[in-house]
C-alpha cells in the first residue's frame, strides 16, 4: 500500500486519481489547505497530520505500508517571508517526524515532491539538477533542508528517495471533477480564469520590459496530471530497484511568457481578459525554465500536455463554479 501524505491537496489528489488505477493507496490529510471531495473514493481516507506522531503510528500500524509520497509542504513563497516559523516547523520539522515514522516502521522508500525554487535565481537559460541551489525564501530553503536530510538518511539508515523539482503545476483532471481551488489564489493560469469568469475586475502583469520575446516573464508550466505520471514512474523505479536515490527536474523545456499565457486563456474561453500594466515586482527573473532531460533518460518522462491542453482542462474545471 502507498501512503499519500498531502493527497486531498491540488497535485497530491490528482496523483492519488492516476495512483489508484495500479496500487492500494492511504491519504493522510489534516484539509488545511486541500479538500475531502478531491479525494478519490477508491483511496482510504486519514484525517491527520504528518507531524503528529500518534497520527502516523495508527497510518503505519494499520495499513502495510510501501512506500511514502508527500505532497503535504505549504507552498507560497510570500507567506513563508511573513511567517518563516510555519513554513519550518511544517515542512521541514512536520516531515522530519513522519521520516521518523518511516524509520520505525521500516519503510525505506520515499517520493519528495520539491520545488525548483530550491535554486533561487540561477543565471543559465535552462536549469539543470546541475545548476546550483541557492534559495531566496524560506519556502525553497525548507524544501532544500528536506532534500539534505533526506540523503543523510539515505547514508546512515538505507534509505531510497526520489526528489522531483519543479516550478508551476497547471491544469486540472481530464473529466474537470476535481482541479485547483487555492485561498488566496496566487497561480496566473487560475487568477485569468477567474477574471475571464468575472471574479475579478482585472489581472495585474508585473513587467512588460523583460529580455524575453514579447517582454513578459517567461515561466515553465507543466499539466498537473504530467506531474502525477512522474511521481508514479520515480515510485516504480523505487519499488523496482531501478533507482536507490535520484533527483529530477520536470520542465517543458521552452516556458510560456505571462502574455502568451493570458492570449490563450482569451482564445480558450472566447472572452477578453482586463489587464494592468504594473511594475516589475523585485526578485523576478525574467526566465525560469527547466530541462527535464535526465528523468527522460533514465525513467522515459516528458511533458505531453501543451499550454492549450492545461488552459482547457483548467477552464472546464472552473467554469463549474466549484
Amino acid at each position: 500500500m502507498i501512503l499519500v501524505v498531502g493527497g486531498a491537496g491540488y497535485i497530491g489528489s490528482h496523483l492519488v486519481k492516476e495512483l489508484v488505477k495500479e496500487k492500494e493507496v492511504v491519504v493522510l490529510d489534516n484539509l488545511s489547505t486541500g479538500h475531502r471531495w478531491a479525494v478519490d473514493e477508491k483511496a482510504v481516507f486519514v484525517e491527520g497530520d504528518l507531524g503528529n506522531s500518534e497520527d502516523l503510528d495508527s497510518v503505519f500500524s494499520t495499513y502495510n505500508i510501501d512506500a511514502v509520497m508527500h505532497f503535504a509542504a505549504y507552498s507560497l513563497v510570500g507567506e513563508s517571508v511573513a511567517e518563516p516559523m510555519k513554513y519550518y516547523q511544517n515542512n521541514v520539522a512536520a516531515t522530519l517526524t513522519l521520516i521518523e515514522a518511516m524509520k520505525k516502521y521500516d519503510v525505506k522508500n520515499f517520493i519528495f515532491s520539491s520545488t525548483a525554487a530550491t535554486y533561487g535565481i540561477p543565471d543559465v537559460e535552462i536549469i539543470t539538477e546541475e545548476t546550483q541551489t541557492n534559495p531566496i525564501n524560506p519556502y525553497g530553503r525548507s524544501k532544500l533542508m528536506v532534500e539534505q536530510v533526506l540523503a543523510d538518511y539515505a547514508r546512515a539508515y538505507g534509505f531510497q528517495y526520489v526528489v522531483l523539482r519543479y516550478f508551476n503545476a497547471a491544469g486540472a483532471y481530464e473529466t474537470g471533477e476535481i482541479g485547483e481551488k487555492h485561498h488566496p489564489e496566487t497561480h496566473l493560469i487560475p487568477i485569468v480564469l477567474e477574471q475571464l469568469l468575472g471574479e475579478r475586475e482585472s489581472i495585474s502583469v508585473f513587467g512588460s520590459d523583460y529580455d524575453t520575446p514579447d517582454g513578459t516573464c517567461i515561466r515553465d508550466y507543466i499539466h498537473v496530471t504530467d506531474l502525477a505520471k512522474a511521481h508514479i514512474l520515480a515510485l516504480e523505479a523505487l519499488l523496482s530497484g531501478k533507482k536507490s536515490t535520484a533527483v529530477y527536474n520536470l520542465g517543458n523545456g521552452l516556458g510560456y511568457s505571462v502574455r502568451e499565457v493570458i492570449e490563450t486563456c482569451e482564445k480558450a474561453t472566447g472572452r477578453s481578459a482586463n489587464v494592468i500594466m504594473a511594475d516589475r515586482r523585485e526578485g523576478d527573473p525574467a526566465r525560469l525554465v527547466a530541462s527535464s532531460e535526465k528523468i527522460f533518460n533514465e525513467l522515459g518522462w516528458k511533458a505531453e500536455f501543451s499550454l492549450e491542453d492545461i488552459i482547457a482542462s483548467a477552464w472546464k474545471w472552473h467554469s463549474r463554479g466549484i
